[in-house]
Formats: structure tokens, sequence, C-alpha cells
């Protein structure tokens, strides 16, 4: 029994891979997938953000989406990189439990590396409480980039969280959720089964490789995927870009605020970052998951090699 899993967690199973490679494999190739998408994720927040002025005025999705275009060419390496640190620091802090979570739950009800609908719903639930703080901090840095010109320090975040016992740090928790679960659902479930069936009907025929595959089966869950996920994504931004010590929006005045939104703009107004939306799922997911395919490849090789894998498992 070691110090924090069992023996277990360390024993090659079906598939050729243990629970331990499995994890390491989803947070590599989840490292790998946030270095470069982080510059489209970053203007795809400014362009939620900037959906009110400084006198908190709705402005149209075109003047948004001109003032986020406008810092990125004053700092297009500052706003390229903002919020990267506290991603990166994320893949431990958020993937360890949404990760470890959705794995234990596929591994427990016998689905191995390939994870279901039930383990997807049961990581987005129970991990929120710690993704959350992350994203808080990742979009505090950017939340007033147009005013400074450069990110907020982490350190400053902390301290004024830390005046209200670090409540602030869990607004929004409940749109998460529901993103979440969504993300879980069709990417973590949807595209890699998409990807497999792709890759029998399309891929046999035509000789097309995983890659393409997966860029395939990216493209057609991305726009569902950003459907589902532009709206919630929307509430997490309103709700979490307002002062800390200021007074926290909830779920129904965001909700509201969206609302009228829409009134003024019509449906430009409720998927704001929609078309940018669509291209960081499709550049996310194909990054994420070939990572996953490559790592898991990589580290399957290595048991076989060194004939780790128990005969009855080949």
């Amino acid at each position: 029994m070691g110090l924090f899993f069992s023996d277990d967690y360390f024993v090659i199973k079906k598939g050729g891979l243990s629970q331990a490679q499995t994890m390491a494999a989803y947070l590599g190739c989840s490292a790998f997938q946030t270095v470069v998408d982080n510059p489209v994720t970053a203007y795809r927040h400014l362009v939620q953000q900037y959906a009110k002025d400084l006198s908190g005025k709705a402005v149209d999705p075109k003047i948004a989406s001109q003032e986020a275009k406008a810092v990125f060419r004053v700092n297009p390496i500052g706003a390229s990189l903002s919020g990267l640190g506290p991603r990166l620091v994320g893949v431990g802090f958020k993937r360890v439990p949404k990760f470890g979570i959705l794995l234990g739950i596929s591994f427990v009800i016998g689905e191995n590396e390939d994870v279901g609908p039930l383990a997807a719903f049961g990581a987005s639930i129970l991990s929120a409480p710690f993704i959350n703080p992350i994203r808080m901090i990742e979009k505090q840095q950017r939340a007033f980039f147009k005013q400074t010109g450069k990110e907020k320090a982490i350190a400053e975040i902390l301290k004024e969280s830390a005046a209200s016992n670090f409540k602030p740090l869990f607004r929004g928790t409940i749109p998460l959720m529901g993103h979440s679960m969504a993300s879980a659902l069709l990417g973590l479930v949807g595209q890699p089964q998409l990807q497999k069936y792709i890759q029998k009907e399309v891929g046999g025929r035509t000789g097309m490789g995983q890659f393409a595959t997966g860029l395939i089966a990216s493209s057609a869950v991305s726009p569902i995927y950003v459907l589902v996920t532009n709206p919630l994504s929307r509430l997490e931004v309103i709700m979490q870009t307002n002062k800390i010590s200021g007074k926290s929006i909830g779920v129904v005045e965001a909700v509201k605020e969206m609302v009228t939104d829409s009134k003024q703009f019509g449906l430009r107004g409720v998927f704001r970052g929609q078309g940018i939306g669509i291209a960081k799922a499709i550049l996310s997911l194909t990054m994420f998951h070939q990572g996953r395919i490559w790592c898991q490849d990589g580290l399957r090789s290595y048991n076989e090699r060194n004939n780790l894998i128990p005969q009855e498992l080949k």
C-alpha cells in the first residue's frame, strides 16, 4: 500500500495501461493543449468581458471584438500569455481532481480508458469546487487589462480574496458545473467515440490518419459544444470579472444581464465569442485527444517492450 494510492493503482489493466499511466497521459496532454490554445482562450474571454464598457453599459458585439483586438495589438505577447500561469497550475489543481474522479469512476465501473457518461457526470459535479478558484484567478488576471495594460498579480488577487475569507474565489461555481458537464460529455466522451467511428468508416476507405480523423471529429463536436457552453461561459465571465472587493453578481443577476443583452443585440448578444469559441474548441479538442493518444500509445509501447503486460491481457 502506497502513501496516497493502493498498489492496484499501478497495476496494468485491460488495454495495456495502469490507472497511474492513464492519469499521466491525461495530465500531459492537458498541459500541451493549455499552452497551445491560451492565446485563443484569452481573446475569447476578452470579447465576452468587453460586453460592457467601463460605465457598465452594454456595447455592440462588434465593438467588444474590436476592443479585444486592440488589447492584442498593443501587447500581443502579454495578452497571449495572460492567464497561462494559473491555467498551467490548474492542470494540477483542476485536472487532477477532475481526471482523478473521471478515471476513478470509469475504472470502478469497468470502463477502463474509455470513459462513459456516468463517469463524466460524477467528475463534473465533484470537481467543480477545486476548479472554480483557478478559473476565477485566471479571469481576474486579465479583467483589467484594458485599463492597466498588464495582467493583475496573483498575489494581489489572493490578498483581496482573503479579506472576504476567500469566498470570491467560488463565484461562478454553478454555471461551471454545467459547463464542465457539457465539456466532459461532449469532449471527453463524445469526441473519442466519434473519432473511432470516423477512423473505422472513413479512415479505412481513404487511408486517412489518426490526426485527420481526430480533427474531423473535433470539428463535428465543437459547434454543439460551443452552442451549449458559450452561454454558460458568458455567465462565468459576468460573475468572475467584477471587482473582488465589490458586490458579487449571482446567477440570477447574471442571467438577467444576458437577457438584457439579447434584447438589445439579439442572439449576437447571447452568443458573444461564438465564432472564436468554435475555433478554440476544434483546436483544444484536437490537441488534447491527439496528445492523449500519443502519450497512451507511448506508455503502452513501453509496457510491451519491457514485458510488463500480463499474458492474460495480451
